[in-house]
């Protein structure tokens, strides 16, 4: 077998791991999640899950990282095609909602097993700096996002950069994603379309 046949197999393996964690963590939550039950939904050994994430906060970052991004390709978010769409587009309106758009995508992702982490968090200290720096990265896409606008000179009078990223951190959560869609039963378009209403009346001067 070639190096590069076992390297496609490894990470097939992996993919196998992390979708059975996922739906794992999504439905019984952090602490009764084991790795003997995410081997077994993946259809492998325990010490082939122990070999590839040494423990099960590690799978559950992995299985965070691949909902953010919907894939294990090594590129972070902020580096993604669709920034550089933000970035060119001239309209700050259409290049928010290409933004919103993108996190639409990410938050039916993500927002379940984020759920999970937050939850975990207050009993649990690894799941507690797992939030912690979770946080720390969305506050950093969101000061991307204001920096992008704030490039177009979109900003109204008096928002500075460092409010606007409050906002916007705020507002494009997944807590509000899940209140909204879940406990209020608002199809994820309608989310789409006031979420991005809501930003752009908080953030953007009049169009003239």
């Amino acid at each position: 077998m070639t190096e590069g046949v076992k390297r496609s197999r490894a990470r097939a393996t992996r993919r196998k791991i992390i979708a059975a964690a996922t739906e794992l963590f999504v439905a019984q939550g952090y602490a009764a999640t084991k790795l003997e039950d995410v081997a077994t939904k993946a259809q492998v050994a325990v010490q082939t899950v122990y070999f590839h994430f040494n423990n099960k906060r590690t799978l559950l970052k992995e299985a965070v990282d691949v909902a953010a991004v919907g894939d294990d390709e090594p590129v972070p978010l902020l580096a993604r095609p669709f920034i550089q769409e933000v970035r060119d587009e001239p309209d700050p309106r259409a290049a928010l909602a290409i933004w919103i758009a993108v996190s639409k995508e990410i938050f039916i992702r993500v927002a379940p097993i984020m759920r999970v982490v937050r939850d975990a968090a207050g009993a649990d200290e690894a799941m507690a700096e797992q939030w912690a720096v979770n946080q720390s990265q969305r506050a950093t896409a969101h000061r991307e996002l204001v920096e992008l606008l704030a490039a177009k000179q979109a900003l109204r009078d008096g928002m500075t950069a460092d409010r606007a990223t409050d906002v916007v951190f705020s507002l494009l959560s997944h807590e509000l994603f899940l209140l909204l869609t879940e406990e209020r039963g608002w199809p994820v378009d309608e989310w789409e379309t006031w979420i991005t209403a809501t930003i752009a009346d908080a953030l953007l001067g009049r169009v003239d």
